[in-house]
């Protein structure tokens, strides 16, 4: 979006008609809860984030803002103290506090039945001090210079409220009050999410009255959405469609390289007979395959990752062989994509014991990622070459996601948006050994464990030096990929489409929210 004035931005609002200060969005993917700690993924948070505010906010480049806390510092090695904004109201008009923050980091890592929750942001919080009702000072377990990007991800949720209520309560909407943008009007969980502006946030006013968070799953019935005028905006733009939408005067495109990685993550939490493993001769295999890294390596030099992006993709994503992308702080250029090489795929998986290879499931969302199960079904005919003989099983992201999180598959496709900028939150949340005691590994769903990989994490978040960090999460991603801990396929570019008088800032970490969304000057 160009640099625009509040006052310029406002003036364009208060120009609109009533009509015009509705906003429609069409979502790509389900968010699976209004609880904002329930799961940490993408959709919950852009649905999270018209509702909840958070200590410390980011822009559309993932840098950290003042957001709840007016501004924060380091006191000591392992002390940081947050200003708190003053004057900010809950949507009931109770005010908000130091104290609702204490609330939060107690909530926050132990939600019921959370599919991946948001525990590895405060391990290493030891206590928290109220100083005065609008002064924190967190005290960690050791120096943390990362903290405040950490807090990025917590949305703070009222005691008044959260105390005793359960995600039901949120999903209902009796506990999903906030400090954000946008009040809650109704909610109906797969379908859509509607919001009224909240006239008394703490933050620049909002121009829409009023904003719905519409589902629409089939990528052609978004982009046929958009233009037939149904709403205003979509995310995930079908990139078949790309091309067309260049062309079509009535709609605008908004791209920026993400953070997110399409991935492949087998299961390592049993020592055989996987769900969806069997010989060729359709009998279980005594033995866990992808134990033996030289069957994980076989498996990604099997795949042709330049034709999935050129065919599948369509040139909407690059290539990958590490959890970010190149130019983002911590990316190790000494860790390109794996070459394509059969050849050697076949003699590794003889080495391995496998010679004639085996049968495996390769289970994928289908409507979560754009182009996700037709990337899927494109490495299961490269794996079929290689002596792996691959089928799909392609799932609604809701059953997906909850399914994946009890270790149900054997082999699955995934996604992760490094949207911290750097390497330890992957590192601690999808391949960080499982450990809630050390909330550890929450989104782990493959149970990966890699000691030596843990510590070289534990010692980088620890260094206060940015240059001395950074060399050490570029360790972290040389010992993860050397072990396959994941199978990096590609990073995608993320696109959205608006109709012509609408702008969209595009956000590195894919968000969807009304907020970035502002009528042409």
């Amino acid at each position: 979006m160009r640099p625009t004035s509040l006052a310029l931005l406002l003036a364009a609002a208060s120009a609109l008609p009533a009509a015009a200060q509705t906003l429609t969005m069409g979502a790509g993917a389900p968010s699976t809860s209004l609880d904002p700690h329930f799961f940490n993924a993408a959709p919950n948070a852009s649905v999270a984030s018209h509702l909840f505010s958070r200590l410390v906010e980011r822009d559309a480049q993932v840098r950290p803002q003042p957001g709840l806390a007016q501004s924060w510092r380091a006191v000591s090695d392992t002390v940081w103290e947050f200003k708190l904004r003053p004057g900010v109201k809950w949507h009931d008009g109770r005010d908000f506090t130091a104290d609702d923050v204490v609330f939060t980091f107690e909530r926050a890592p132990n939600v019921p039945n959370s599919p991946g929750g948001f525990g590895g942001f405060l391990r290493m919080v030891e206590r928290v001090e109220v100083v005065d009702p609008l002064t924190l000072r967190i005290h960690t377990k050791a120096p943390h210079p990362l903290l405040p990007v950490d807090l990025s991800y917590i949305f703070i949720v009222s005691r008044h409220i959260g105390q005793g209520a359960t995600t039901d309560d949120y999903n209902s909407g009796r506990a999903a009050i906030g400090t954000g943008p946008y009040r809650l009007r109704a909610n109906m969980a797969g379908e859509r999410v509607e919001f009224e502006r909240n006239d008394t946030y703490w933050g620049p006013r909002e121009p829409w009255a009023r904003a719905t968070w519409r589902v629409i799953a089939n990528d052609s019935a978004r982009t046929a959405a958009l233009l037939a005028g149904d709403v205003d905006l979509i995310d995930q733009v079908p990139s078949s469609d790309l091309e067309r939408l260049r062309r079509e005067s009535r709609v605008a495109l908004h791209q920026i390289q993400g953070l997110r990685m399409i991935y492949l993550q087998a299961d390592f939490s049993r020592d055989g007979n996987l769900p969806g493993i069997t010989d060729n001769a359709g009998q279980p295999i005594a033995t866990n395959p992808f134990r033996d890294v030289r069957v994980r390596r076989a498996l990604s030099i099997g795949i042709n990752r330049p034709a999935l992006t050129e065919r599948v993709m369509e040139g909407t994503a690059e290539p990958s062989g590490q959890w970010l992308p190149p130019g983002v702080y911590s990316y190790n250029p000494a860790v390109p994509p794996p070459a394509f090489d059969p050849d050697g795929a076949r003699r590794l998986l003889a080495e391995a014991g496998f010679p004639q290879g085996f049968r495996v499931t390769l289970t994928s969302p289908n409507d979560r990622y754009p182009n996700d199960a037709r990337t899927a079904q494109a490495v299961a005919q490269m794996w079929t070459r290689i002596g792996i003989r691959t089928e799909i099983q392609a799932l609604p992201w809701s059953s997906f996601s909850a399914r994946a999180s009890r270790q149900e598959f054997a082999m699955r496709l995934a996604g992760w948006g490094s949207s911290t900028g750097e390497a330890s939150y992957a590192a601690i949340n999808i391949i960080g050994t499982y450990n809630r005691e050390q909330r550890r590994g929450a989104s782990n769903a493959g149970r990966y464990s890699n000691p030596t990989m843990d510590a070289l994490v534990d010692r980088a978040t620890t260094i206060l030096d940015d240059g001395e960090r950074e060399r050490v999460l570029q360790d972290v991603i040389k010992v993860a990929m050397d072990d396959m801990a994941v199978i990096p396929l590609f990073h995608l570019v993320n696109t959205w489409a608006t109709r012509r008088g609408i702008t969209y800032e595009a956000r590195m970490d894919e968000s969807t929210r009304a907020m970035a969304a502002r009528a042409a000057p």
